[in-house]
């Protein structure tokens, strides 16, 4: 029983270092494929065995059966195992008289410089060969540590689940609540609308309303309430079919050059060297983002006015045929759906966006000074509507949004850089400067191009700006980081870009 309460004793303080192996790999792997363990937690296993057979004898009487010298050889693994080659300041003192101490001892000192790991091989195939029942012990524990492994990696797989499933909830949930407030903006400025138009026909209509009805207040009443509406609605029939007037025209000139697409492409790529076409350029990424406008001047409060006035309700068609001067039909195309202002917001977890972002080498660019990007992303015929986020290091940038109405090929996101945002603007202005006398001016084949946010310096460093922007047709999304005011500073940008249903 004493020995039994020293081996124990030893193998709770005993601790064994990775590295420490001196012995071939291949034995490593061969106990680890024949017992299903590693060979440190094996000889653990064992050593509990061997303790509780042991206990279970003096009490019991299901000992394993060992000679005086098997035990002299556990103990002496053990030492080695625990402390390596004998050493006299961990051997305890034993008297001249101590046989048992002595003895063991010297096993200890006959295994002279075996490793850890052999004396562990040694201790396990000694006890296994002595007693059946190790290995099923072994089989035991390993069926429970694969339980344990089993149910660990389905509560993870539940979490990730869950975790997916709140994400979606929260997309969608976000999604609703800005098409909710979107309703809630149109129908404030329907208000405003009704409200201005009723202010400036208010006497007119009263005259009116006496004339036709008399002495009848109710009547009278009813009638300025039917003359206001018509009044309205033929106001915003008359912004409807300006707005309409424009489009049709960029989508005549759309149809144009839908029709030599390829040749256009090829033409733009060569022209512009630095535009990705595929999606594996470090530069390029799925994922963009967009602004929350802080101070808008009168002019762009106009603009936006202007913009928001605009109901995706209203009327979405003109006549499709009307006689020309020689008495035929002309047929007109239909026309573009009304371009929706967007929606834009920021949100103060901008370190914890970053990080999301940053597992993905695609989702970070590098925007030189006195450089541009711009990043097409065209619309999917799954999706409804755009959102982004985005974030900087340190400083702000320029961000605004553009839809150029044309059709891609594929959905692929590319991105452009120009050293300077009027380069563009340059070239533009060069092509239609250059006007042939004799072959008459030439016909401009660029798509058309709608502004939905103009460009402005965004503080993207102190927090996330996001917006949203529903899709208004086919097309592709301009999105521009504009870093041409920073005559020095290059800037790091976070972004990421996904649709909805």
């Amino acid at each position: 029983m004493a020995d039994t309460d020293k081996l124990a004793n030893e193998v709770k303080t005993m601790t064994l270092q990775n590295g420490e192996s001196t012995a071939p790999n291949n034995s490593n792997d061969d106990f680890m494929n024949d017992w299903g363990f590693p060979l440190p937690d094996l000889y653990k296993l064992s050593l509990r065995f061997y303790k509780g057979t042991t206990n279970g004898s003096e009490k019991d009487g299901k000992a394993i059966h060992l000679t005086y010298k098997e035990k002299l050889r556990l103990v002496a693994y053990t030492k080695q195992a625990a402390h390596g080659k004998y050493r006299n300041d961990v051997s305890p003192d034993v008297g001249f008289l101590d046989v048992v101490g002595n003895d063991r001892r010297q096993a200890w000192q006959n295994l002279g410089d075996m490793s850890k790991e052999s004396a562990m091989m040694e201790f396990i195939k000694l006890v296994d060969s002595q007693c059946g029942l190790l290995r099923p012990y072994i089989e035991a524990h390993k069926a429970e540590n694969m339980e344990k492994i089993k149910k660990q990696r389905e509560a993870e797989e539940q979490r990730r689940r869950e975790e997916e499933e709140k994400e979606r909830k929260r997309l969608e949930e976000e999604a609703q609540r800005q098409l909710e407030m979107e309703r809630k903006r149109q129908l404030e400025q329907e208000m405003q609308i009704r409200t201005a138009l009723n202010q400036q026909t208010a006497v007119q209509f009263s005259q009116y309303a006496t004339q036709q009805c008399p002495g009848n207040k109710q009547q009278q009443e009813e009638l300025i309430r039917q003359l206001q509406e018509q009044h309205f609605q033929q106001y915003m029939q008359q912004v409807y079919q300006q707005q309409l007037l424009h489009q049709q025209q960029q989508y005549q000139q759309l149809q144009q050059n839908t029709s030599s697409a390829q040749q256009l492409q090829q033409n733009m790529s060569s022209a512009a060297p630095n535009t990705t076409t595929t999606n594996n350029n470090p530069n390029v990424t799925t994922v963009i983002t967009k602004t929350e406008t802080k101070e808008l001047t009168q002019a762009q409060q106009q603009q936006m006015q202007q913009q928001q006035q605009l109901q995706p309700n209203g009327p979405t068609s003109v006549p499709t045929e009307q006689p020309d001067t020689n008495g035929n039909k002309e047929d007109f195309p239909t026309p573009m759906p009304v371009l929706m202002p967007a929606s834009i917001w920021t949100r103060k977890d901008i370190k914890a966006f970053k990080d999301s972002v940053k597992t993905c080498k695609e989702n970070v660019i590098k925007i030189a000074s006195l450089a541009t990007a711009t990043v097409r992303v065209p619309t999917h015929e799954d999706g409804s509507c755009l959102f982004w986020e985005f974030s900087t290091d340190y400083y702000d940038i320029g961000f605004g949004v553009y839809f150029e109405w044309t059709v891609e090929p594929n959905n692929a996101v590319t991105v452009h850089v120009s050293e300077s945002s009027d380069e563009e603007d340059l070239e533009e202005e060069q092509q239609e400067n250059k006007v042939d006398v004799e072959q008459g001016s030439k016909q401009d084949n660029r798509p058309p191009t709608d502004e939905i946010i103009p460009v402005y310096r965004r503080d993207c460093h102190e927090e996330v700006y996001c917006g949203s922007h529903a899709y208004p047709g086919q097309g592709v999304y301009l999105l521009k980081f504009d870093n041409s005011y920073s005559l020095w500073r290059s800037k790091n940008l976070y972004y990421r870009v996904y649709y909805s249903r």
